[in-house]
């Protein structure tokens, strides 16, 4: 019952933490209210909350990379390729051994391993947080691309490197060569596993759904299981769970092309789905808050031990590296984007040189967040000879202060940097999204035009021809905006599709309130009006992210 107490505390504060992230005038990175939450709900009750770092790790970290494996867009993805592999390889090579060294030399009372393995964690970078400022500062699309893939790919970098510096420190030897050996094979057994596992899975949906029909409820159940299922199949043949979970996830979406799942089950599924979401981050910073005060201490006693005897070197730590990541960061990124000009001149490619204010914004766009603070809870408690884990709790501290100093530079110089900028823009998407959606319409009227042929001459052929050219003026409407767009004034254009929309939602809620009215006056039974206001929700929420 305890137990159950402190997930339902947990939840709630997360609720509380979304609701007031959203009354605040200024674009304060959830994350961090999340953080308060939890000091406060430390100072003012013991929750006792002691955490399993496996569990912990399994928990949390293969449902939310599976996610963002599913949801990156691919084709930005793979368009600016070199630049996130850039980041998401190279960099994470040269923070882990930078910051390393780095970390070692400045706290003695770290070993080297620890060092390397608190660097590996510290290299991930987590958009959510840029996101969440990108909701109020405009951050160029292009831009948050390559922030996205490079948190996709060093997520998966970062945890590897972790995971043979954590090992180091277990047993106290490293080998080049057979590190280089195993990464190979976490790396292609680990991807091999997540596809393997995506393709069974969705040959096996597909296969019963054809037999015996789609049950929404299984089928959302079953996307929630497969990213544990290829974490745990993969770290049973020791390959990386991590990297599994990610390619899982990057199956999915390519398996969802095929667009054989019912259109509710979508739905419901991203509903679930974005609520997992909401909650796993909401909960791991709300629980770092709470741990917070008793991780303070402990580290402050680790500091008294490497003979600073003021814990105010805490803060001297945490403010140098800070600083060590900031300048790597945008050192990286610096030669790497002239490296990128240089070879494309070279190529006969002209490209304008980058300014400093988009290298700054990138490198302070690399927030830490779930992904760090998951990884370094997870750092085991005992040595294989039962001693504890050395500087383990000094290593929390300092990887929760790099994420709460990460978040605050993002949210305050963000808007500074990006305030007009210009970024090299990428193709126009609007003209090909208009081309789809105009074939789209086409093939729609096509399709209710054969259903109408292939209706028997008869008393239903009025119906059916009736209902057949409502269809087709509404496809040709839309069709025709389409065209006008690409003849009329862009701003006029956008302006009448505005006007629509607001007209559209205006009528749609006044709907949805009139069905309400009608249930209150008990005009209709409650599994009718269900009914009717589950089909203006669809139409609004079509409406509302057009």
């Amino acid at each position: 019952m305890e137990t159950l107490i402190t997930v339902l505390i947990l939840l709630f504060a997360v609720v509380v933490s979304g609701g007031v992230a959203r009354f605040l005038p200024q674009a304060i990175p959830l994350p961090l209210i999340q953080i308060g939450t939890g000091i406060l709900i430390a100072a003012v009750a013991d929750l006792g909350i002691v955490l399993d770092p496996e569990l912990f790790f399994v928990l949390f970290l293969p449902p939310l990379l599976f996610l963002d494996g599913w949801r990156i867009p691919k084709q930005g993805l793979f368009a600016d390729i070199g630049a996130i592999l850039d980041l998401a390889l190279g960099l994470v090579v040269f923070t882990v051994l930078g910051i390393g060294f780095f970390v070692h030399w400045m706290i003695p009372g770290i070993p080297l391993p620890v060092a390397f393995a608190l660097a590996a964690i510290l290299s991930p970078t987590d958009p959510v947080a840029v996101s969440a400022i990108a909701g109020r500062v405009k951050v160029p699309k292009r831009l948050m691309h390559i922030l996205e893939g490079e948190s996709l790919l060093n997520d998966a970098s970062g945890l590897v490197c972790m995971r043979f510096a954590v090992a180091a420190a277990m047993t106290g030897m490293f080998s080049l060569p057979q590190a280089v050996g195993t990464f190979l094979w976490l790396a292609l057994a680990g991807i091999a596993v997540g596809v393997a596992v995506t393709w069974v899975v969705t040959k096996a949906k597909g296969w019963i759904a054809r037999r015996f029909g789609e049950d929404a409820s299984a089928q959302i159940l079953v996307s929630l299981l497969l990213p544990f299922t290829a974490y745990l199949i993969a770290e049973h043949l020791h390959a990386s769970g991590i990297l599994a979970a990610v390619a899982a996830g990057m199956a999915m979406s390519y398996a969802e092309q095929t667009g054989r799942t019912l259109a509710t089950t979508r739905i419901r599924r991203n509903a679930v789905w974005d609520a997992v979401q909401f909650a796993l981050n909401g909960v791991m910073f709300v629980v770092l808050g709470e741990q917070l005060p008793a991780i303070v201490s402990k580290a402050a006693q680790v500091v008294r031990d490497t003979g600073h005897v003021h814990p105010a070197w805490m803060i001297v730590y945490v403010l140098a590296i800070n600083a060590a990541l900031a300048a790597l960061r945008f050192g990286w990124v610096w030669v790497a984007l002239r490296l990128t000009i240089y070879r494309a001149r070279r190529n006969g490619t002209p490209k304008q040189l980058p300014g400093w204010r988009l290298v700054a914004a990138t490198s302070v766009a690399g927030a830490r967040g779930a992904v760090t603070l998951a990884g370094i809870l997870s750092l085991p408690l005992l040595l294989d000879d039962g001693s504890p884990f050395p500087a383990r709790d000094l290593a929390i501290f300092l990887a929760a202060c790099v994420i709460i100093v990460s978040l605050v530079m993002a949210s305050t110089a963000l808007p500074v940097l990006l305030r007009g900028m210009d970024m090299p823009a990428p193709p126009s998407e609007q003209r090909a999204e208009d081309a789809v959606r105009t074939a789209a319409a086409q093939a729609a009227i096509q399709a209710a035009q054969a259903v109408q042929q292939s209706v028997p001459e008869g008393a239903q052929t009025e119906l059916y021809t009736r209902a057949v050219s409502r269809l087709t003026d509404y496809y040709r409407e839309r069709i025709e905006g389409y065209a006008a767009k690409e003849i009329a004034d862009t701003a006029r254009a956008h302006a009448a599709l505005e006007a629509e929309r607001q007209v559209w939602l205006a009528a749609v809620r006044a709907e949805r309130a009139a069905i309400y009215l009608a249930v209150q006056r008990r005009q209709i039974p409650e599994d009718t009006a269900r009914r009717m206001v589950q089909a203006t929700d669809l139409l609004e929420s079509n409406l509302t992210n057009a």
